[in-house]
């Protein structure tokens, strides 16, 4: 099995090319949803991130994740034992979650994929890279916040530009440069993968 790695900064359009390898027969894992979904159930992030948080980072509701965000975007050296306690168990269920697809060709989109690790469980980096202005703009219009909480939300990830460097292929998403030719170019390099 070929496992590809999707990445791109907030804002890059990394979703938009994860549908597209999907609707060509690509099974994808969103490691964002299926992180959130873990941190919320796994009994072993549960009993950590208590230990390192407090009793309060989970209420009768479920996990705090007001007060979780706070203490990842607050602080880089409790954002990485945060990380440190969840990616192992997203990379576990990512490897379990590849058997259980049955395909010869899996995804995984992460916008940390180089700084969770990912990138040494697949076999190929695609990164999706799309100007600053651009992707500012775009997640501040989706997700509601002002430019400044973005560009915080920007600054706490590896830049894109070296994402880029560490990638072994770039899909230009600039809003002039067509996205699905540049995916099915992509693609060609695993023909025989696919449906």
């Amino acid at each position: 099995m070929r496992k590809i790695g999707i990445t791109g900064g907030i804002g890059s359009g990394k979703s938009v090319v994860a549908e597209l390898l999907r609707l060509h027969g690509v099974p994808v894992y969103i490691a964002d949803e299926e992180s959130k979904r873990l941190t919320a159930s796994s009994p072993v992030i549960h009993e950590q991130l208590t230990a390192l948080l407090g009793p309060d980072i989970y209420t009768e509701q479920g996990l705090n994740k007001p007060l979780l965000a706070n203490y990842i975007f607050g602080d880089p050296t409790i954002r990485q034992k945060v990380n440190q306690i969840i990616h192992p168990e997203v990379n576990r269920d990512f490897e379990a979650w590849c058997v259980r697809q049955q395909r010869p060709l899996c995804a995984i989109e992460s916008a940390i994929l180089f700084e969770s690790g990912f990138n040494r469980i697949v076999d190929d980096c695609l990164m999706v890279y799309a100007p600053l202005d651009i992707r500012i703009e775009r997640a501040s219009l989706r997700d509601h916040a002002s430019h400044e909480a973005i560009l915080k939300r920007i600054k706490s990830q590896m830049p894109d530009e070296e994402k880029c460097k560490l990638a072994d292929y770039i899909i230009l998403n600039d809003g002039k440069s067509p996205l699905l030719p540049q995916v099915e170019k992509f693609l060609l390099q695993y023909a025989e993968n696919l449906p």
